[in-house]
Parts: C-alpha cells; sequence; structure tokens
C-alpha cells in the first residue's frame, strides 16, 4: 500500500497468515483470521469467530483499541458506499441489546463491497 492509498484511507487487504501471528496474543483457541482489511493504521479483522476493530491511537500507535464483536450479537448490518458529493463509506453494525449502532466511518476508495461480503458470509453463514 502506498503512502497516498493509506492517506486517502483506500482499505488494503491484509494477508491473514501473518496477521494470525500477529494477534494470536488476544485470538482465543481455535480462532482463525479468515480476512482483513487495513485503513491506515486501523484494521477491521474477521476470524471465524468475530469481527475485531483495530483502532491504533496516538502518534505512535502503541495505544491499541480491540473492539470484539462476536458475530452471533450482530443483529444487522448496513454497509454505505461512498457518492459523487459524500466521499465517505460508511460501515454500521447493530448489536444485540443496544440501540444505536457501532459506526465507522470508511474513505472513498474502501472496498466496502468486501467488507459487506465478508460480513454477509460470517454473519448469515
Amino acid at each position: 500500500m502506498g503512502l497516498l492509498d493509506g492517506l486517502m484511507g483506500n482499505a488494503t487487504e491484509v494477508n491473514a497468515a501473518e496477521l494470525q501471528d500477529e494477534l494470536s496474543p488476544i485470538l482465543a483457541s481455535q480462532e482463525q483470521v479468515q480476512l482483513a482489511y487495513r485503513v491506515v493504521r486501523d484494521m477491521f479483522v474477521f476470524t471465524n469467530k468475530r469481527l475485531l476493530l483495530i483502532d491504533k491511537q496516538g502518534v505512535t500507535g502503541k495505544k491499541v483499541e480491540y473492539h470484539s464483536i462476536p458475530f452471533k450479537s450482530i443483529t444487522h448490518f448496513l454497509v454505505e458506499t461512498s457518492g459523487r458529493f459524500d466521499l465517505d463509506a460508511e460501515l454500521k453494525v447493530w448489536i444485540s441489546g443496544q440501540s444505536e449502532p457501532l459506526t465507522r466511518e470508511l474513505k472513498k476508495g474502501t472496498d466496502v463491497v468486501g467488507i459487506q461480503r465478508a460480513i454477509a458470509e460470517l454473519v448469515l453463514g
């Protein structure tokens, strides 16, 4: 991924095998990384058990927020593509027991179709 792509927010697919090793300290036993996308420093990681949203914070990125959403908790989801004047795409995930969705903005050029397909396959499959 080039620097310009990263600054523009374009999501790139991450090698699942390499990420498996990196995330092994926080993964449950028998949990396998299926698919992952990186947007600058943040990632959307799909394992066989959950959606993991990784948000690296601060200047150095040493502070990291790991938001785990078990697929069985997702009641419905929405992926909105960017438009001509609205340059940001959006991901909304409704979690059982919460009235407001978890919302993440995605920059124009992010593979929102790929993210939607991954969620559909893992939630509905």
